[in-house]
C-alpha cells in the first residue's frame, strides 16, 4: 500500500489499521485456541509513533478491556525492540548495553533491568534505517529499502565509492546519518541518468558498508563505556546480515556476549509488546482498569519510569 509512496503515509496507515485489526484479533486468537475470555490483561503501543495508528490500537485495547473487565497497560514500543532478544532461542541476561536500530531510531542504551534505561547515544538527525531506505530509493529499489539495498550489495565491492563515516571519531555515542545521505546522492548523480548494474551494486555495498562500520565502532565503544561485556541488537536494521556477522565475529575475538532476536522479531511485531508489557508486571507495574487511553507519539525511552516494587 504505501509502496507508491516510497514510505508510510500516515492517514492510510491508520484507516488500514481500523479495517485490520479486529478481524486480526480474532485471528491470531483463533491460531492460539484461545477466546478473550482467557486474557487476563490486554497492552498495547502507547507510543512513540504515528498518532492517527496509534490510536486506532489504543481505542481497541481500552474498548477491549472493557468489555472484558480486565486490566489495560499501555507499552512503549522501542522497550518492546529492545526487550524482544529475550523471546529468543538465546535470551541475554541483565544488564546489557542495546543497540536499537530502526527506520527512525538509532539509539545506545545501558539496560540495568526492565525499566532501568540510561541512554548513551542517539541520532542527531536520520536513523540508520532511514540512511537504507533512502539510498534504497535513490537506487530504484523500492520500499520497504533496507533489505532490497542489503540483496543488491551482495553483488558491489563496498571498498568502490569512498563514503563518510559521519561521528565515528567524535569521541561522542551519538550517530549522524543525514551527511553520508548526501555524499551517497552526490555520487550517484556523477553516475549519470541510467547507472549501470554493477554501479549501482557498488553503491548499494559502499553505503551498506559505512553505516555498519558506525554501528559496530560505536557499539563497541558503548560496551566499553557501560563495563560490560554483553550487548542486544534490535530493531529492523538488526536483521542486517553483515551487521551480525561483523558483531559476531567481534564478540569471538573481544571476547564479549552479542544477542539479537531472530529476524521475524526485529521488524515491528506485538509479541515483544506483549512480553514487555509481561516482563513489566512481574516486576511489579501495575494494570489498571481505567479505561481512558491516551497515546505518546515522542515519548523517549530513557524517561520511561521503571515498574514499581510490590
Amino acid at each position: 500500500m504505501h509502496r507508491d509512496y516510497g514510505g508510510v503515509v500516515p492517514e492510510l496507515a491508520s484507516r488500514d489499521h481500523v479495517r485490520r485489526v479486529l478481524p486480526l484479533v480474532q485471528r491470531v486468537l483463533a491460531q492460539a485456541d484461545q477466546a478473550l475470555t482467557d486474557i487476563d490483561v490486554i497492552a498495547y503501543t502507547r507510543g512513540p509513533g504515528l498518532a492517527g495508528a496509534l490510536l486506532v490500537g489504543a481505542a481497541s485495547a481500552a474498548a477491549m478491556a472493557a468489555a472484558l473487565e480486565r486490566p489495560c497497560l499501555g507499552v512503549h514500543h522501542l522497550e518492546g525492540h529492545l526487550l524482544s532478544p529475550f523471546l529468543s532461542g538465546d535470551p541475554p541476561s541483565f544488564p546489557f548495553v542495546a543497540l536499537l536500530v530502526s527506520g527512525g531510531h538509532t539509539q545506545l542504551m545501558h539496560v540495568r533491568e526492565v525499566g532501568h534505561y540510561t541512554l548513551l547515544g542517539e541520532t542527531v538527525d536520520d536513523a540508520a534505517g532511514e540512511a537504507f531506505d533512502k539510498t534504497a530509493k535513490l537506487l530504484g529499489l523500492g520500499y520497504p529499502g533496507g533489505p532490497a539495498l542489503a540483496a543488491l550489495a551482495q553483488h558491489g565491492r563496498p571498498e568502490a565509492f569512498a563514503l563518510p563515516r559521519p561521528m565515528l571519531n567524535s569521541g561522542k555515542l551519538d550517530f549522524s546519518f543525514a551527511g553520508l545521505k548526501t555524499a551517497v546522492w552526490l555520487h550517484h548523480r556523477k553516475l549519470g541518468l541510467q547507472p549501470s548494474d554493477a554501479q549501482r551494486a557498488d553503491l548499494a555495498a559502499s553505503t551498506q558498508a559505512a553505516i555498519v562500520d558506525v554501528l559496530v565502532h560505536k557499539a563497541l565503544r558503548a560496551l566499553t563505556a557501560a563495563g560490560v561485556d554483553r550487548l542486544v541488537v534490535a530493531g529492523g536494521v538488526g536483521a542486517n546480515t553483515l551487521l551480525r556477522q561483523r558483531l559476531g565475529a567481534l564478540a569471538t575475538q573481544r571476547g564479549f556476549r552479542v544477542h539479537y532476536p531472530e529476524a521475524a522479531l526485529c521488524t515491528d511485531n506485538g509479541a515483544m509488546i506483549a512480553l514487555a508489557a509481561a516482563m513489566r508486571l512481574q516486576r511489579g507495574a501495575a494494570a489498571e482498569r481505567n479505561y481512558a487511553f491516551d497515546v505518546a507519539p515522542r515519548w523517549p525511552l530513557d524517561q520511561l519510569a521503571p515498574p514499581a516494587v510490590s
